[in-house]
């Protein structure tokens, strides 16, 4: 009956094979045509299809696999319906009566490409429209991601659909031998509602803070299951939720009570590998990161575990005996990643992250630094120069900020006196420095800004000149003003 909203625990569980996405196909070398498109598919058996937005009308997207130093262009072409699946809320900026309902761009999350191709969120193509960008993947080997950027509909377009993954190789990574093919496993999860006839639900206008759902999908599934060799296994995370955090873990019981306690390694994150492995029993992931995971099977073979978020299981792992004799070892060392000394940077920007109300305490919009989106630009970095961004962090939210075209590493977390800097705008730390976790001390390019702390991280902007966004990756947050152009001069 449309209207209810689906309760998810009322389906059965685990008869739904997990889809892996079919890899993205080039038309000649180097060259993809994708387009954007409306279609049907269903998340559980026992449930009528849904009507989502897909590129090649598939949610998640194809997955690009590409070779670092390989340039490809590719032509993203808006087939999507004039009308939107969701309510559009006039009033957020860029997304007024004045222009199509139904507007698309492509930004690849983590890629340094011209501002041109980087998906600027204003420069959208509406139906019928196309735009070609060009994609040099001239870095190192990382596990990256596509999705709409379009100005002020951003939430309600990753909601209908629109992302995919985008894997880069090397040569480099290649010579360590991880789990790859039928090994290596895409896996993008994400949270949505839906209404007891399948479809989904996003709240109407006027706009929402922020959106959670009570249905996890993985790769477009609810409750799948995914058939293992007792060998192992190389997950490549990616967090495409609007605003959900997810804790997952390995465990071999489906209860919901404990979390999962079996261990793995994290062998890189968003921007490539790290320079070892890092053994966890859990891992928190915010959206728009990415987490570079290896389970390994070996001597699970009959048995059955679980991926959960927290304590819930989201997936049921059948462990099959290995075809293949052996594996090769987890090497202990990966790449060498070497630590961008302070002194490098030539200039140090206090940047603050601030949430508005009104009267009754609603949120109404998020500012970076207390500007609106299109306030002149006021960070203006050099060429090639290398700056610290010190994140202030004055609301009750975690946000996960995002820089486009750079990557960048945590110097660390602090606390402050919240009211002091409210009175007098100066920092005055309450505690210690702290280093970034383990997982965290690779190259990123989203970093998440945690309540009431000073988050700092230290960026060399490299590659191109121009003009460039930066945002949190809460999607409704970066659709109501939580997102300042920057520009690299």
């Amino acid at each position: 009956m449309a209207g209810v909203s689906l309760s998810p625990l009322a389906l059965t569980k685990y008869v739904d094979a997990l889809p892996i996405p079919q890899r993205a196909r080039p038309f000649a070398k180097g060259r993809y045509r994708i387009a954007m498109r409306q279609f049907q598919a269903k998340i559980h058996r026992d449930l009528p299809p849904t009507t989502f937005w897909g590129y090649e009308g598939m949610s998640p997207g194809p997955t690009f696999d590409v070779r670092s130093g390989e340039a490809m262009t590719v032509e993203w072409v808006n087939q999507l319906p004039a009308r939107h699946l969701f309510s559009v809320d006039h009033a957020l900026h860029g997304a007024g009566t004045d222009i199509p309902e139904v507007r698309a761009i492509v930004h690849v999350h983590g890629a340094k490409v011209p501002p041109e191709s980087d998906g600027n969120p204003e420069m959208w193509i509406a139906p019928g429209q196309s735009k070609t960008c060009l994609y040099p993947n001239r870095q190192d080997a990382a596990g990256l991601f596509y999705h709409d950027h379009a100005m002020g509909i951003t939430r309600l377009n990753a909601v209908a659909g629109l992302f995919g993954q985008f894997l880069i190789r090397d040569a480099a990574e290649d010579a360590l031998h991880l789990p790859s093919g039928a090994y290596e496993i895409p896996l993008c999860v994400y949270d949505r509602l839906f209404q007891v006839d399948g479809q989904l639900q996003y709240p109407k206008a006027p706009w929402t803070a922020e959106f959670n759902g009570n249905c996890i999908l993985l790769n477009g599934k609810l409750f799948p299951f995914l058939s293992v060799e007792a060998r192992p296994c190389r997950f490549r995370v990616l967090n495409c939720s609007n605003a959900g955090f997810f804790t997952l873990s390995f465990s071999k019981d489906d209860l919901n009570l404990i979390p999962g306690s079996e261990p793995f390694q994290m062998i890189g994150s968003d921007q490539g590998l790290l320079a070892a492995p890092v053994a966890l029993k859990s891992l928190t992931i915010t959206p728009g990161e990415r987490a570079d995971l290896v389970m390994d099977f070996s001597g699970c073979a009959g048995k059955t575990l679980y991926l959960k978020h927290s304590s819930v299981p989201i997936m049921q792992i059948r462990v099959a005996p290995s075809k293949l004799l052996g594996a090769p070892p987890l090497p202990a060392r990966l790449r060498a990643i070497a630590r961008t000394p302070e002194s490098e940077a030539v200039k140090t920007r206090e940047l603050t992250l601030v949430d508005y109300k009104d009267a009754a305490g609603k949120p109404t919009h998020m500012l970076l630094n207390g500007a609106h989106y299109g306030m002149p630009v006021t960070e203006t970095p050099a060429l090639n120069s290398t700056e610290i961004w010190t994140l202030i962090n004055l609301t009750d939210d975690t946000h996960p900020i995002h820089l486009h075209l750079v990557r960048f590493q945590i110097l660390d977390r602090r606390r402050f006196d919240f009211e002091a800097y409210k009175k007098t705008g100066k920092l005055v730390y309450t505690g210690p420095a702290l280093a970034p976790e383990a997982h965290e001390a690779g190259w990123k390019d989203t970093v998440r800004a945690d309540v009431l702390l000073v988050t700092r991280i230290i960026v060399k902007f490299e590659g191109y000149k121009g003009r460039y966004v930066w945002h949190c990756h809460v999607l409704e947050h970066e659709d109501n003003e939580m997102m300042r152009p920057y520009e690299v001069v």
